[in-house]
């Protein structure tokens, strides 16, 4: 098992220089931003993108040229996402993509994007298949970067270390059940998360996968009980997470919970849900630490103009449209033939880590790079880092109902 040591970036990064005065005054590069509009991940990834784009041009745009954002609404559902990537692409011949969120709508969208030849910098799908793409054909889909989140595999070593670490290592338990959405990410990610737990000297009672639209989780929660399992591991993001947690809550199950719960990122999350997300661990990809000398002035910014806290699709946006100015800047030109060249060679500091590609486009992970941190929501409504170790802010306590026992 790889350990993911947590590396702060305290240095501060040099302000890059985009401006150029051979290209002053020339047309807007334009950034196109499909995503899922009416989710929280949508809204901070339009954000997000608004307020890098904001600051770039306070500076003077890139190349002389200042920046613009259209967005189109690709929902869930792959074949709106297919029309929002020929809106963007073939009506408003748009000069990058930057969004993204659900993996089978990418993976739909990835072949009318290289037809289109547009560079595409995803912020919001795990799938490891969208970037191996590349990897297979890149003279064809060499276009297709991810910048967040890091992959599902890699996910899912955070997970184990989480698993091994935390609650094997520290809380002394050995059984785990892992539940999660039936989507292409998390059939990607449990048989790896199942092996690594196992191999880790954890007994894995049970993998289950349900229909994204399931209301009623009773019978699941009652066989997760019989199995003897001592914590339930999610992998969640497009289920709804509001009524697994309350019904998780309302049955006092007597197992903790905790993993992958995208929309446990939410900063309503615990209010909208009555407080009945106490004691649940999510991994989350942006808090409001120092994980870079970066983090916290753009958490700040973004909390001071859009009065929330942002999610993971916010940090990745807001990133993205930094790698791709200072990329544009290198080569001199937004021509996708220029740019690809100078965003390969990608070292940036962002929000959430060190943003470097590998030889299939895809963000690398691990130490030094871009890491998840695992924090609990306190009974007061707060989130508290308990994992990694390095960066852990309090104790991860038990549910209520189990507080005090042993």
């Amino acid at each position: 098992m790889r350990r993911h040591h947590w590396a702060i970036f305290v240095c501060a990064t040099l302000a890059p220089v985009f401006t150029a005065a051979a290209r002053a005054d020339g047309p807007p590069i334009t950034i196109g931003v499909p995503t899922s509009v009416q989710l929280q991940v949508g809204r901070d990834s339009i954000d997000a993108t608004q307020l890098a784009i904001d600051e770039i041009n306070a500076k003077g745009g890139v190349l002389g040229r200042k920046l613009r954002m259209v967005v189109a609404d690709e929902t869930e559902n792959p074949q709106e996402g297919v029309a929002a990537i020929n809106k963007l692409t073939a009506d408003e011949h748009v000069d990058v993509l930057i969004g993204g969120y659900t993996s089978g709508v990418t993976l739909a969208q990835e072949t009318h994007i290289a037809d289109s030849k547009t560079v595409y910098l995803e912020v919001g799908a795990a799938s490891p298949s969208i970037t191996d793409f590349v990897r297979r054909n890149y003279k064809r889909y060499k276009y297709i970067f991810r910048v967040s989140p890091v992959n599902a595999a890699h996910q899912a070593e955070a997970l184990i270390d989480f698993g091994v670490g935390k609650l094997k290592g520290e809380a002394g338990i050995q059984k785990i059940a892992i539940i999660g959405e039936n989507a292409k990410w998390v059939q990607d990610l449990t048989p790896i998360l199942k092996a690594g737990l196992e191999k880790g000297g954890m007994t894995v009672t049970s993998v289950d996968l349900f229909d994204a639209d399931s209301s009623d989780f009773s019978p699941l929660f009652n066989t997760i009980k019989t199995s003897g399992a001592q914590y339930i591991m999610v992998v969640l993001s497009h289920a709804n997470s509001d009524v697994l947690v309350k019904q998780w809550y309302d049955a006092k199950l007597p197992i903790p919970i905790g993993g992958i719960d995208v929309k446990s990122q939410d900063s309503d999350f615990f209010t909208r849900i009555g407080g009945k997300a106490v004691s649940e661990t999510v991994a989350n990809n942006i808090i409001p630490v120092p994980m870079t000398a970066v983090t916290m002035p753009f958490w700040n910014a973004f909390v001071a103009r859009f009065k929330r806290p942002p999610v993971y699709t916010g940090a990745g946006s807001y990133d993205a449209v930094y790698i791709y100015a200072e990329a544009v800047a290198r080569a001199g030109d937004t021509a996708p033939d220029k740019v690809i060249p100078a965003l390969e060679k990608t070292h940036y500091i962002g929000t959430e880590g060190l943003c470097e590609f590998d030889a299939q486009h895809d963000v690398k992970a691990g130490p030094g790079y871009l890491n998840l941190a695992f924090a609990q929501w306190y009974p007061d409504g707060s989130r508290v880092i308990v994992w990694p170790k390095e960066i852990a802010k309090g104790a991860m306590m038990p549910p209520p109902w189990l507080a005090g026992k042993n």
